[in-house]
């Protein structure tokens, strides 16, 4: 089972903590958010985890190659320019080919999420990308049918909005992306960006003709992206 960690952010919200280091060897509950996300994919049955790099990027692979764990590890180098999480599974692809499915996870969040229930949920699917989403306050949204496939998404305090397919409005859900998706490898073959871009054009792309379906999810979780969150999150967990 395969997993990677989007962990190359700049994390200038958690400045000045980020100011000398990484986001990711950020502290939480006493360990660093990078250990905190391997340890949590690892007691889910993961035991390959792809993690990119970009801020700080010597110090990041220092700390890596002194980790213990019983997993592979692998460094996807992105020292020379910062890719967002679309670009950044490009640049992994040829790290991420051993297995047909692959979870994805932001290294600034905690949770409770059962991501073996997550991954089986989508391994017993037809998705292309099975995401993990949550009835919270923000102001972004993802907009779902009544069969939780992927429709759009929203801002709501600009009210930009982006339709990938029509949906009833009386059925549609609106969702908070929790930040963890599942993707099958043959979104590869889908892919026609280039360079620097996010996953969630993609996944507003790739719904206008591929499967892209939510999965619910009550469980804690917190952003840790901001010294605010990551204090509140200290206590809620």
């Amino acid at each position: 089972m395969e997993a990677m960690i989007f962990a190359a952010g700049l994390g200038t919200r958690l400045s000045p903590l980020t100011d000398t280091k990484p986001k990711a060897l950020v502290n939480f509950k006493g360990k660093t958010m990078l250990e905190n996300a391997i340890e949590k994919i690892i007691s889910a049955g993961f035991d390959r985890i792809i993690i990119n790099v970009h801020h700080f990027s010597n110090m990041m692979k220092d700390f890596i190659s002194n980790l213990k764990y019983d997993a592979e590890i692998l460094i996807s180098d992105e020292s020379d320019c910062l890719l967002d999480t679309g670009g950044g599974i490009l640049k992994a692809k040829n790290l991420l080919i051993k297995e047909n499915n692959f979870l994805l996870y932001n290294v600034d969040i905690a949770c409770n999420i059962d991501l073996k229930k997550l991954y089986n949920f989508h391994l017993n699917s037809d998705n292309i990308a099975t995401l993990a989403i949550k009835y919270r306050n923000t102001s972004r949204k993802f907009i779902f049918d009544n069969n939780l496939q992927l429709c759009g998404w929203k801002n709501f305090n600009t009210n930009e909005t982006k339709i990938s397919k029509n949906f009833q409005e009386f059925n549609a859900k609106y969702l908070a992306f929790s930040g963890i998706s599942v993707i099958n490898s043959r979104i590869f073959d889908k892919i026609t960006e280039t360079g620097k871009f996010s996953i969630t054009p993609l996944f507003l792309r790739l719904a206008k003709s591929e499967k892209i379906a939510g999965y619910i999810h009550s469980d804690c979780w917190a952003d840790l992206g901001t010294i605010e969150r990551l204090n509140e999150a200290e206590i809620l967990f």
